[in-house]
């Protein structure tokens, strides 16, 4: 009879053949562990819904910074005010351009796994974050599908009016942890719900 691990080793390999993913989880892993899955998100910018509502809003917070900082270079109102514009240009910028950037960069440093006990989520742009969640615990998922067989999984959907305009790299946002930007999405969620459902 085929044993449950070497099917296991075969659901990985038809997901997926990231090796260099597994490879930076085998240190996070238990002893008694069993990497089932192990991938990352997909590179480059990237737009989510959010972008919708944030970007017109940060077009217009960016443009009366440069605006503002124009004004008070040009009128000569004193050293005063322009310092004063300096960081509203600052953050004009990081909302408006920076932050796509840094999700870009943050994405590339994203690794996901799913073990037979757990989600992990290991990422971070200046330190490295590891996140664990109890497979058998989640209760909200979500998946989000494309029609190229990409997507993404929610771990903690939120289901509130507009939880989904939650904007990425905004500060002091904090967002749903999420498998984001996955391929093969759907059979990645079978795969959670296979092990949510094992003794």
């Amino acid at each position: 009879m085929i044993s449950l691990h070497f099917l296991n080793l075969v659901t990985l390999m038809i997901i997926n053949n990231d090796f260099d993913a597994q490879n930076q989880l085998q240190a996070e892993l238990l002893a008694d562990e069993k990497l089932l899955w192990a991938s990352k998100p997909a590179g480059g910018l990237k737009f989510r819904t959010s972008d919708a509502l944030f970007i017109p809003f940060s077009i217009l917070w960016f443009g009366f910074a440069i605006f503002w900082e124009f004004g008070a270079t040009m009128s000569g109102g004193g050293p005063f005010f322009t310092i004063w514009g300096i960081p509203f240009v600052c953050i004009g910028f990081y909302i408006c351009i920076g932050r796509f950037f840094y999700d870009k960069k943050n994405r590339e440093n994203t690794v996901y796994g799913i073990t037979n006990n757990r989600i992990i989520i290991k990422s971070g742009v200046f330190n490295t974050t590891v996140d664990s969640f109890n497979i058998r615990s989640l209760v909200n998922l979500n998946i989000e599908t494309k029609p190229d067989g990409s997507g993404t999984i929610k771990l903690d959907a939120d289901k509130t009016p507009f939880a989904s305009f939650t904007p990425v790299g905004w500060p002091g946002s904090k967002r749903a942890p999420a498998l984001e930007f996955i391929q093969n999405v759907r059979d990645v969620y079978n795969l959670i719900l296979q092990q949510q459902h094992q003794n």
